[in-house]
């Protein structure tokens, strides 16, 4: 039986990539968005003549009804779930000072980047150490976090500790499931294209021109699918509760 992968926020950008990417190894895909799928009917449709399986659900993972429907509609479609990865996460609506920040803001960023993640895999979680070990680990589970995890920006204060906190989520369930055969593992993009960086375009480009990343260029959705693709496999069997920068090098300091 194939193994399944759950890809959370996968109807675009780097969860259309790890979707992409991981269907190209073998998995079936899940995914569950808050998008229509019509909505971006050219985006499944390469998945389709790819020829790689897949389940999509519309649901939103901060909510709990939707979390279970997730859970259970996987299961019934393929039978299991051996990877998750939890890549869903919004920005602030409205970028702003820290002292200006608002509770409405700060609620929904946490609550789909960290509350969200939190308690989706812990239902994923429960799963998977009930199912036999197919390969050589029961399950694996990958956080897209960000650099922003360690790296502040004042204006949108919310989202660094929204990332921070899905760090700590990373270390947490690795500790408690290795004993169980299930793998933790954080990838922390940089500045990457997407949509999501479409209105701070020219801030990014300006800081590649003036050196600030090691690498200089846009990291692509395809960097992130590609660690993401590692981790997944049998190729990190001793590590866990790690992370992984995907940021072009901006991660070191220099003189």
């Amino acid at each position: 039986m194939s193994q399944t992968a759950i890809v959370t926020g996968g109807s675009r950008g780097i969860g259309l990539a790890i979707a992409r990417q991981l269907g190209e190894d073998g998995f079936n895909i899940v995914i569950m968005d808050v998008n229509n799928k019509e909505d971006y009917k050219e985006n499944f449709d390469k998945l389709e003549e790819a020829g790689i399986a897949y389940l999509y659900i519309k649901g939103n993972i901060c909510k709990k009804e939707d979390r279970d429907r997730l859970v259970k509609e996987t299961v019934e479609r393929f039978g299991g779930i051996h990877v998750l990865v939890n890549n869903a996460g919004v920005s602030p609506a409205v970028r702003c000072d820290l002292l200006e920040m608002t509770e409405e803001s700060f609620d929904h960023v946490i609550g789909i980047n960290t509350k969200g993640t939190m308690f989706l895999t812990q239902a994923v979680a429960s799963l998977m150490i009930k199912q036999k070990i197919e390969g050589r680990k029961k399950g694996t589970i990958i956080n897209i976090s960000s650099c922003s995890a360690e790296v502040t920006s004042v204006a949108r204060g919310e989202y660094c500790i929204s990332k921070a906190g899905v760090s700590m989520l990373t270390k947490l369930y690795a500790d408690r499931l290795a004993g169980d055969g299930i793998l933790v593992h954080e990838v922390r993009p940089g500045v990457i294209a997407t949509d999501m960086t479409n209105t701070v375009k020219e801030k990014y480009d300006s800081l590649f021109e003036e050196g600030a990343f090691p690498i200089k260029r846009w990291g692509l959705p395809e960097d992130i699918a590609g660690a993401v693709s590692a981790f997944a496999s049998d190729k990190f069997l001793y590590t866990t509760g790690n992370y992984i920068d995907v940021d072009g090098g901006f991660h070191i300091q220099r003189l």
